[in-house]
């Protein structure tokens, strides 16, 4: 389904003259990919959505948020609300400061009710937001790593909102991060464009591969450079046992082997199962209980060390990550570069984990959800912690060839995205494939249990 609305302006003008929307579903549950012990059939998604203008150097803003099937159009549906407030915005003026932007959006007071900054209206702006710095980057001709990394640090300190985080994080301790993050930056960004930025891979670990296809992926993994993979785990303690020791079997004791729970457990019964996986060694536990309880995950933190405590991929706002740091709840930060409300508010948690001196890994696989953070994470390692010591992005191979930018790993690490922009843009065959309930894709299969709306 498509939706458009669009704005005659002067000709002289270089404005945003529409929002193009778009439900686009890829049928993952048909292999199983992406099962988990709280989403056994996910059909992988994103509410996708274009910001066209008038200039004739044929830019455009791509973004997206992702969702796992029914309810796409409820997102989608969302985004279109946005509408209003993005059409005939300057061209230059956005992408000299998408934080007004971002601002604006989340300071709608009807719009906020909604909310506040968090759930579906919040993924809405995250994606009108995205889409606006993969314009902004577009036009600079630089991949956003790139630009972020390169920007006067007082300008990045703009784009934040510290509202609700000022007592944690002040304008002023950011800028002296930022500052001190760029010395070397130069030398970095060399041996990022080298190396590459560290990932793990989540592949072999789905809930739903049985014991051979698991010990298959996982030895793949290694021979490929990963040294971290992350299994599924929370459905049937003796089952994760089993998949766990077949797992370690499979990569040996030298390979970091994480572990993810997907919010389905209580604190109590998060703590035994933790310690019931303990002598496979694992390095981190992921989302052991609801996202929202800070004081949960710090419980279970205190109970389960050494083993690590992660989470993120459902944090809704800046101001829960603030106090997951506040109250020592958690080990590794995992970010979402669609989960919040976009690149300005990815900002400002990046800066929060900075000065609490916690790594951030983040969340990634589903659609173009890897296309989109890794370039976070190079911005951090680049210009503001200036290291990739236990930091590491999640990789899933599944999508990514419906994207014109899509991701490239090699030997176990992302490589630096050369192409301007957020490597956001999905191609336009895959929407006309996979565009819900019209695209030729669905029109042929109207009775999967996915396609249920």
């Amino acid at each position: 389904m498509r939706h458009s609305e669009r704005l005659p302006v002067a000709p002289t003008a270089l404005r945003i003259t529409a929002v193009d929307t778009y439900d686009i579903r890829f049928p993952t549950s048909r292999e199983l990919d992406g099962s988990d012990a709280m989403n056994p059939d996910p059909d992988y998604s994103a509410a996708y959505v274009v910001l066209r203008t008038d200039a004739d150097d044929g830019h455009e803003g791509h973004g997206f948020t992702f969702t796992i099937g029914r309810g796409n159009d409820v997102q989608v549906a969302a985004i279109d609300a946005l509408r209003g407030h993005v059409i005939g915005r300057p061209v230059d003026v956005l992408c000299a400061d998408p934080g007004t932007l971002n601002r604006d959006l989340i300071g709608d007071s009807q719009l906020r009710w909604l909310g506040p900054e968090k759930g579906v209206m919040h993924m809405a702006i995250g994606a009108v937001v995205n889409a606006a710095w993969d314009l902004a980057a577009k036009r600079a001709r630089k991949p956003l790593w790139q630009l972020l990394a390169e920007a006067d640090p007082q300008w990045l300190v703009s784009q934040v909102d510290f509202r609700y985080i000022a007592d944690a994080l002040t304008p002023e301790r950011a800028l002296a991060l930022l500052r001190k993050g760029r010395e070397g930056a130069g030398q970095r960004a060399a041996r990022l464009r080298v190396r590459g930025y560290p990932a793990y891979t989540t592949s072999p670990g789905w809930l739903g591969y049985d014991d051979d296809k698991l010990t298959r992926l996982a030895r793949q993994a290694v021979a490929d450079g990963f040294t971290q993979i992350k299994l599924k785990v929370g459905a049937d303690l003796d089952d994760d046992l089993r998949r766990l020791r077949a797992a370690r079997a499979a990569v040996g004791p030298g390979i970091r082997i994480a572990v993810d729970a997907n919010q389905r457990w209580n604190v109590d019964e998060a703590v035994t199962w933790t310690r019931a996986l303990a002598p496979f060694d694992p390095y981190w536990i992921e989302e052991p209980t609801s996202p929202d309880d800070v004081l949960g995950h710090a419980a279970i933190r205190e109970r389960v060390a050494p083993v690590r405590v992660a989470t993120g991929e459902h944090v809704q706002n800046r101001i829960v990550f603030k106090q997951l740091l506040q109250a020592g709840a958690i080990d590794v930060l995992q970010i979402d570069a669609a989960r919040v409300g976009g690149v300005n508010e990815n900002l400002a948690i990046l800066l929060l984990a900075a000065h609490f001196d916690v790594p951030v890994c983040p969340h990634a696989g589903g659609v173009g959800l890897c296309e989109l953070v890794q370039h976070l994470s190079m911005f951090d390692y680049v210009a503001l912690t200036g290291t990739t010591e236990n930091r590491v992005i999640e990789y899933v191979d599944h999508l990514h060839e419906h994207f014109l930018a899509p991701v490239a790993v090699r030997d176990g690490h992302y490589t630096a995205p050369t192409a301007p922009g957020f490597s956001a843009a999905i191609r336009p065959e895959s929407i006309a494939e996979y565009r819900y309930p019209d695209g030729s894709y669905w029109a042929h299969h109207p009775h999967e249990k996915g396609a249920a709306a």
